[in-house]
């Protein structure tokens, strides 16, 4: 059944393309420039330096620095803090490459890859504050009290999911955190570097996929579901809706937190080669949009009225 479910999807999704193809190329071609102008370098340089971070080890002493302040707070192992840090820096998706990286390498378990999943896979501030309140919304008061709300939420949030996932033996997982030492090698550079273009050449597509279906669907009757699909293309769409900010607000932000079917899609591309799944991924994000959007909407109506 479900296989027959995945055969007519994909034969919808040829038809539609063959009866539309100004929409197919358009959404094509802006996927496409998307990718090469804003994806490709703003985030290619960090998942190839991150790669050799945890290659060299170098990511531990990053995260022996950053331990006394993030491992009490949300509970975590020591490498963990690292995939915290570039989780909420970095942007979808480096935030479930880096807790697949550490998996893989046998630095953190399954189980609290899972946990960290489940808050540190985030939109990039610098996403935040280019696109969101300078481009969209264009009101610089807007800016503080936008970052604080994706960044907060997520991290509330933390406190409720990692019920789900005690820890009581994960310091255990790593014994030999102590022992890491850098090494470099040039072999290291190029695995990394030919890691990141697999990376990003995987987003890309991604994007240029989620890009056609949007202007395809731009042709149903019903168009609301629109701005899930991808946010790049979903938010300024809410913008064209002409929605008092008191509405909009909350809506773009919890669209930004959830990040949209494609980032869902990107994630799961992350994380295919372990063990973790995607739908306790998909249900925590659905919450924190839901934790999102009360606090953007006490924020507009109440905060910055």
């Amino acid at each position: 059944m479900k296989h027959a479910i995945y055969f007519l999807a994909i034969l919808l999704l040829f038809l539609s393309m063959l009866c539309f193809p100004q929409e197919t190329f358009t959404g094509a071609s802006n996927g496409l420039l998307l990718w090469f102008q804003i994806i490709l370098p703003s985030l290619l340089p960090f998942i190839i330096l991150s790669n050799l971070l945890i290659k060299t080890n170098s990511a531990h002493y990053i995260s022996q620095a950053l331990k006394p302040l993030i491992k009490p707070f949300f509970r975590v192992s020591h490498p963990a803090c690292y995939a915290i840090l570039i989780g909420f820096l970095c942007g979808y998706p480096m935030g479930a490459k880096v807790i697949a990286d550490l998996i893989t390498t046998n630095q953190i378990t399954e189980k609290e890859g899972q946990y960290l999943l489940s808050f540190c896979n985030n939109t990039s501030p610098m996403f935040i504050i280019s696109f969101i309140v300078m481009q969209n919304f264009q009101n610089k008061s807007l800016l503080a009290g936008t970052i604080a709300i994706l960044l907060i939420s997520p991290m509330l949030c933390s406190f409720l999911f990692r019920k789900f996932y005690p820890s009581k033996n994960e310091s255990a997982v790593i014994g030999t955190e102590t022992s890491r030492t850098f090494c470099f090698h040039f072999e290291m550079l190029d695995d990394s570097i030919m890691n990141g273009f697999d990376t990003i050449t995987r987003v890309g597509g991604y994007i240029i996929l989620f890009s056609i279906l949007f202007l395809l669907g731009a042709n149903l009757p019903i168009r609301w579901f629109l701005p899930f699909l991808e946010i790049s293309n979903g938010i300024p769409y809410i913008m064209t809706w002409d929605l008092p900010l008191k509405f909009s607000y909350p809506l773009t932000l919890s669209l930004t937190s959830f990040g949209g079917i494609c980032a869902i899609a990107q994630t799961y591309s992350m994380i295919q080669n372990t063990k973790l799944s995607i739908f306790p991924y998909i249900i925590q994000k659905l919450i924190t949009a839901m934790v999102t959007s009360l606090l953007a909407f006490l924020y507009i109506n109440f905060i910055n009225s």
